[in-house]
């Protein structure tokens, strides 16, 4: 299991899960840019959320997405829920 989640994950399991949007550049500057903006609906960002915990062995909160519309907070709010598994020394 990783302990970090990366803009890069992300791009990769949206692309996978969802494909793009026609003239969306995921490799442009997206990470503040609504999810909606960039094409992705509810039931993506859904599949989008089952791919994140199947891969990195984590259980997301319901309103993870609703929470966090862009892709550097919900990034952010992923590495968070990463960070509570880890052993604190």
């Amino acid at each position: 299991m990783s302990t970090q989640f990366t803009i890069d994950d992300l791009k990769r399991i949206l692309l996978e899960g969802a494909g793009a949007e026609e003239g969306v550049d995921l490799d442009g500057d997206i990470l503040d840019t609504d999810f909606e903006e960039l094409g992705y609906e509810s039931l993506a960002l859904l599949e989008t959320g089952s791919r994140i915990e199947r891969e990195f062995g984590i259980a997301l909160d319901d309103d993870v997405f609703t929470d966090n519309r862009t892709p550097r907070a919900l990034v952010a709010a992923i590495n968070e829920t990463l960070s509570a598994l880890v052993p604190q020394a």
